[in-house]
């Protein structure tokens, strides 16, 4: 494959997986009452990136940052949140591609993990550093501490992160049907 073929099948197979990953977020197993789900949206940007690298896989993360933003109801109080919950934190998921061209249980579970964790850590801080101000009971604890509430305001995000990671451990076998990159 040529680099011009290498990078046209890139750009189209990253445009599908943004777009899988956009309609697997509307697909709601849980959701939060100020914004916060539990979904499927990170296992396209997941597989993507652990096939193409975290290069490719960051910039498809972006995409689907600012998509989800703009089609998925994205709730914001300035550019900062917007920055921190949707267009990095995304961003963040295509460092699964650390364990890019690993097909083996354990590269996957670390592409993902990482991936996953990536995105966790900037809706945490997004939370305390933004959102704290606006803190509430949540599961029926009293919050007076804005880093602690955002940690367990966004476990959400890391029960997406296992439902990732177990879903693209049980695609192993499927993808490693695919034609190479390399």
């Amino acid at each position: 494959m040529n680099n011009i073929s290498k990078t046209t099948r890139a750009i189209v197979e990253g445009a599908l997986m943004v777009a899988a990953a956009e309609a697997l977020g509307f697909i709601k197993l849980w959701h939060m009452p100020e914004g916060g789900s539990v979904s499927l949206m990170m296992l396209p940007i997941v597989l993507f990136a652990l096939r193409w690298g975290a290069g490719h896989g960051l910039l498809a993360g972006c995409a689907l940052g600012i998509l989800d933003f703009m089609l998925g109801g994205g709730i914001a109080i300035g550019w900062q949140s917007i920055l921190g919950d949707y267009v990095i934190a995304c961003t963040l998921i295509g460092l699964a591609g650390v364990a890019h061209g690993r097909t083996d249980k354990g590269g996957v579970i670390l592409g993902s993990a990482v991936g996953c964790l990536g995105r966790y850590l900037a809706v945490w801080v997004t939370g305390a550093t933004l959102w704290g101000e606006y803190m509430y009971d949540i599961y029926g604890l009293p919050m007076n501490n804005e880093w602690v509430y955002s940690a367990l305001y966004n476990l959400p995000v890391l029960v997406s992160g296992v439902l990732t990671t177990i879903i693209a451990v049980l695609l192993i076998q499927p993808m490693q049907r695919l034609p190479r990159v390399d």
